[in-house]
């Protein structure tokens, strides 16, 4: 059988420990404060552009070798265009001032 708890006697009301409103984390001083991630230092732009790059060169790699290509695998060439096509719409977005984390002050 289970013991009653000091800080709650048996049926009572349960309670939760306090919170801060803004973050949902609790308050108690001994809980460890979690500091916030800070920017990567590489331009948001130039991540978006090696990906697209590494897209163009499986799409190469795809269209050389032919068992990438044909039967069952006949959707790989086209997943690295949609890739490309993507990557130029994030490319963009990001390039517009939107997503770039180091400039989101």
């Amino acid at each position: 059988m289970r013991q009653p708890s000091a800080s709650r006697p048996e049926g009572g009301p349960t309670t939760r420990p306090a919170t801060r409103p803004a973050t949902g984390r609790t308050a108690d001083p001994a809980t460890p404060q979690v500091t916030e991630p800070q920017p990567l230092p590489w331009r948001t732009t130039r991540v978006v552009l090696w990906g697209i790059a590494l897209w163009a060169v499986a799409l190469v790699i795809t269209l050389a070798v032919p068992a990438l290509h044909t039967e069952d695998r006949s959707w790989w060439p086209w997943s690295c265009v949609a890739g490309i096509v993507l990557g130029f719409i994030g490319y963009s977005y990001v390039r517009r001032g939107r997503g770039n984390a180091s400039d989101a002050h």
